[in-house]
């Protein structure tokens, strides 16, 4: 047995929180970015990947026109900082609808420190960041997905094993449905099986 679900005979809201439940875990990208005269500001976007490897571009949605959209249409610049558990509150406090020219990181109590190559700040705390230049925007019906080539990735080294991030040292938060929150649990390793090997396993 199963229940259907039809898009169009439901409330938005209620669809919404069907793909939100549904399509998990998700990452999530803790969005810095700066406003014309100088106001920062800070937001969980849980709507988030990695779209292009050459150039590096990363994406995140923002459902419906927030501040952190609005700041990157204007001044075409912004950060991805990775999202850790032991910042889970201060993460989640970002996400109130504080008043525009409001600053999160000052709101929620959350360390900056200057990004190299962009205006807005990164998050002192954050393991890792993503500074990113807007590449371009595309809106789909109430969202508008923002594409962000990386001009310069700062990782601590406190999560490098042999130059690479490890999962379990980042230790990064996901979003799951409703407000539920999900840390990283257990992480398993398996590499690819190239077709040559496939093969070989029926001979």
């Amino acid at each position: 047995m199963r229940t259907d679900f039809d898009p169009g005979g439901l409330p938005r809201e209620a669809f919404y929180r069907l793909l939100t439940a549904l399509v998990v875990p998700r990452p999530i990208a803790w969005v810095s970015s700066t406003t014309p005269d100088g106001t920062d500001n800070l937001a969980p976007h849980s709507f988030f990947n990695v779209a292009c490897v050459t150039p590096p571009v990363v994406q995140f949605s923002s459902v419906g026109r927030k501040d952190s959209l609005r700041n990157i249409e204007e001044t075409g610049e912004f950060v991805v900082n990775l999202a850790p558990e032991r910042l889970f509150e201060q993460i989640n406090d970002t996400a109130t609808d504080f008043p525009r020219g409001t600053s999160e990181f000052d709101a929620a109590g959350v360390e900056r420190e200057p990004s190299l190559r962009v205006k807005p700040p990164r998050v002192a705390a954050s393991p890792a960041a993503l500074e990113c230049v807007l590449h371009s925007t595309v809106r789909l019906g109430d969202s508008t997905v923002v594409f962000g080539r990386v001009v310069h990735a700062a990782v601590s080294d406190d999560v490098l094993v042999d130059g690479h991030p490890e999962a379990e040292r980042l230790r990064p938060l996901t979003r799951m449905g409703r407000n539920e929150w999900a840390t990283l649990g257990e992480v398993r390793e398996i590499a690819r099986v190239p077709y040559s090997e496939w093969q070989g396993r029926s001979e």
